[in-house]
């Protein structure tokens, strides 16, 4: 009955281990403590296991929230939460759906993509069930009643759901091991921060955490595995024998590891990757996956460069796919129509799209996690040992191909100071010179251990290639798990774990005060989310045409104050306006951005029409009143900087940004900075920066926006695209435009 139910949910059988996980936990309303199964073989699938334990009755938590460690282009889990849902919907699951209880209803979706985004559904009816994909920060600050992006009235609701009745799936659990221990915490602590009357405690439903991982980092409690050899003969393998698992299992992967050719990694990288498609001749999907976002931006510009030819050279230009960029700091709308692209290139696994010329995907770690990616060959700078077991993840991910991987081991650089301090003679060395020697040391040794898993012998073959196809990774695990010295290595080449705070009910009562503005014994939840990390600060910025500005107001004022607050708690952020990026780079970007404007105000002329008092509908009001419109000016407001509770932190003014003065510049940069930590950036639209979503501080276009009168984000079956001219499909949001006159 299970195979013929998963099938109608899903569209195929289930797998063999996923038969043996229902029957074995789902089915009695059990949950093991993990799912340690490698990559590729389907553990989103949990999502129906748990679909169909509810509909036999199973005593399992009414709300999923699946959560992924990246906010990418696409999320694997996603796509898999509105097939569901569509599936549910169809004639052929009626008997199943009404045993669920769903009525006329479709199943509860929120995501962080497409029509589902951030649409608080799971809200609006508690009793019903519901699917929730977030990331860790996303759920983690709603569950501690810190939720990002949530007023301060609405934070004991989602903390209260979301910690009530409810199965958090941590997807990729090793990423994020100070989260894990927090959700731990969660699950076991049911004396310790529920409520303190045991009949009380007695009505509350329980909060339940499966982890998901492929990498093999241990947790407490009972893990749940693959089964089974390819030592034995066929028939006796357990879960091998399933024809799926054992294709996926001994997928070709060779890897070939090779030393930095260049002084730029991105050249190295490119080459090996033009190298892979014969000069451009062949049409295969290569991944090329980069440490860093910069790296990936000039990795691409570099393919692109050789795709050009050289005439000098002799070198021909040739016709491929225009190269993909895959990373995190990428506004949610531009994420699905990329989504869309990397579809149409067939690096969605299960794509099955011809090519007829290269196709090259340039990605960060935005890649290496929740997105059910799939390339041909693939190329990459040698990083941690859990992030190469994900990378190698995304390619020949279905068992079908022969998939060469080239890994380029960057030799570590020192520093200005390690190299002045190695030319000193040791006795004249000083204790900074010292720490920068020892730096560049521990970038060396880092190196070398995170090369060493893969010299270890029985991943080599005979033709010098390493085998790196999951059956090879899951034997080393196996075979770590009985050898201490390999152990240790595999441990020396994975991150290590940050160190983390213990969560008390002290501070779970001081957080659940969101009816006080300031309290002292309330800190931010970030370390209990990813533990005490030196990872560089985050901003999101929000583009919108119209804002809560006064004629000659400076949004400083008590009343302006209240009247801001009170304009974005009535037309609050969506998620899917958002880009999130360094703190930094934001505002290296707004000074840049505010230094051009200033310049370009200096050479225009201030002839502008006024926007018409009526016009006939929404759209044409918002084309109108963008013609119209005045550049800023040095005394307008062009941002506002808000919390994550939505309290106004700054107005920001064209003269606040910039000045004549280098010092003065200095100090309002710095102090931007620190306004700007974890806020919210929503500019004014005509501020412009931003280009195929990402920040580019020379795009002087004014960006589509929410609130422009045209289409966001709109519904077309059971996925979403952005807003096109002429689209029939329904909004999933649409600010309504009134133009009035003054004193109406």
């Amino acid at each position: 009955m299970l195979n013929s139910q998963f099938k109608t949910l899903t569209g195929f059988s289930p797998l063999s281990w996923q038969s043996r996980l229902f029957s074995e936990y789902f089915e009695k309303g059990e949950i093991p403590a993990a799912v340690d199964i490698p990559t590729g073989l389907g553990k989103t699938a949990v999502m129906a296991l748990w679909l169909i334990a509810r509909a036999r009755g199973a005593r399992l938590p009414r709300r999923l929230v699946y959560v992924v460690d990246r906010r990418a282009v696409v999320d694997q889990a996603t796509e898999f939460a509105e097939l569901l849902r569509q599936k549910l919907d169809s004639p052929e699951a009626v008997d199943l759906k009404n045993t669920l209880e769903l009525g006329d209803r479709s199943l509860t979706i929120s995501t962080l993509r497409g029509q589902h985004v951030d649409n608080r559904g799971w809200l609006e009816d508690p009793v019903s069930m519901a699917i929730i994909v977030g990331t860790v920060d996303m759920v983690g600050s709603r569950l501690l009643f810190e939720g990002y992006g949530v007023s301060r009235k609405m934070r004991p609701y989602h903390a209260g759901l979301l910690g009530a009745d409810t199965l958090v799936v941590l997807d990729e659990a090793h990423l994020v091991p100070p989260f894990e221990k927090l959700l731990e915490a969660i699950e076991q602590g049911a004396n310790q921060f529920a409520a303190r009357a045991e009949t009380d405690r007695k009505l509350i439903p329980p909060f339940k955490l499966l982890s998901l991982s492929a990498t093999g980092r241990e947790r407490a409690g009972t893990v749940f595995r693959l089964e089974g050899s390819f030592d034995v003969p066929v028939g006796q393998r357990r879960d091998l024998d399933d024809p799926v698992v054992e294709q996926r299992l001994i997928a070709k992967k060779s890897v070939t590891l090779l030393a930095a050719q260049s002084e730029k990694l991105e050249e190295t990288l490119a080459v090996h990757a033009w190298a892979l498609t014969e000069g451009g001749k062949a049409p295969i999907r290569c991944i090329v996956f980069c440490n860093e976002r910069d790296m990936a931006e000039k990795t691409k510009g570099e393919i692109e460069t050789l795709a050009k030819g050289d005439k000098k050279e002799g070198r021909p230009a040739v016709d491929i796919h225009a190269p993909e960029l895959f990373v995190g700091a990428r506004r949610v709308l531009e994420r699905v129509d990329t989504a869309e692209k990397l579809k149409e290139l067939g690096f969605i696994a299960g794509s099955d799209v011809p090519l007829v010329k290269p196709a090259f995907l340039i990605a960060t770690s935005a890649g290496e996690v929740g997105v059910d990616l799939d390339a041909d060959h693939m190329v990459c700078d040698l990083v941690a040992w859990e992030r190469m077991v994900q990378r190698l993840g995304r390619v020949n991910r279905r068992g079908e191909g022969d998939a060469k991987v080239v890994v380029v081991e960057p030799e570590p650089k020192p520093s200005k100071a390690a190299d002045t301090a190695f030319k000193k003679p040791e006795v004249d060395r000083t204790d900074k010179d010292r720490k920068a020697i020892s730096a560049f040391e521990a970038s060396l040794a880092q190196a070398r251990a995170f090369r060493s898993p893969f010299d270890e012998a029985s991943l080599r073959r005979d033709e010098g290639t390493i085998d790196a196809s999951p059956g090879a990774l899951r034997d080393l695990k196996k075979h770590a798990a009985s050898d201490e010295t390999l152990r240790k290595l595999i441990e020396a080449a994975t991150t290590s774990p940050p160190l983390r705070p213990a969560l008390t009910r002290a501070l779970v009562d001081a957080w659940s005060m969101t009816s006080l503005d300031e309290h002292t014994g309330r800190p931010e939840v970030e370390p209990w989310l990813r533990g005490w990390i030196d990872e560089k600060p985050q901003t999101a910025v929000v583009w919108r045409v119209y804002l809560p500005v006064r004629t000659g107001g400076s949004g400083a004022t008590k009343k302006e104050i209240k009247e801001v607050e009170a304009f974005f708690e009535a037309v609050p952020v969506h998620a899917s306006e958002l880009l999130e990026t360094e703190t930094y780079r934001v505002a290296d970007w707004l000074k840049e951005r505010a230094t051009m404007l200033a310049k370009k105000r200096e050479k225009t002329s201030e002839t502008y029409g006024a926007p018409d008092a009526e016009t006939p509908n929404a759209e044409e009001a918002s084309e109108r009143a963008l013609e119209n419109r005045a550049p800023l000016k040095g005394g307008d407001v062009l941002a506002f900087v808000l919390s994550n509770a939505g309290d106004l932190r700054r107005a920001l003014r064209l003269d606040d940004i910039i000045d004549a003065d280098s010092d003065v510049a200095k100090r309002k940069k710095e102090k931007l900075e620190e306004q700007l930590l974890g806020a919210t950036l929503v500019v004014d639209a005509r501020l412009g920066g931003l280009h195929d979503g990402l920040l580019n501080k020379n795009s002087d276009e004014i960006p589509h926006t929410a609130d422009d009168g045209r289409d966001w984000i709109v519904q077309s079956g059971s996925s979403a695209q952005s807003g096109k001219a002429g689209s029939s499909a329904q909004p999933v949001i649409r600010f309504r435009v009134r133009s009035i006159s003054a004193g109406q």
